[in-house]
């Protein structure tokens, strides 16, 4: 039987979809009996997020980035 939540998953585009397995894969990562990553404590520096997108060319001048990805989501409508 296919609860509300799968339904609703269900309707998203896949690109949501794809946002949501992730989600539940980092929050099953976090949650994990044993698993590096770490609930509380710790530094901030040592999350594995931190860096992630260092080596990415499109990213170094972020508020370009945020401009060309609103720009291809929503057209010209300023």
């Amino acid at each position: 039987m296919e609860s509300q939540l799968d339904r609703d998953i269900s309707s998203l585009p896949p690109e949501a979809q794809k946002q949501i397995r992730d989600f539940v894969a980092f929050m099953k990562a976090r949650y994990t009996p044993g698993s590096k990553m770490k609930t509380r404590g710790g530094r901030l520096t040592d999350d594995p997020f931190i860096g992630m997108w260092s080596g990415r060319e499109d990213l170094q001048d972020s508020t370009a980035w945020v401009r060309e990805v609103r720009q291809k989501e929503w057209g010209n409508h300023q």
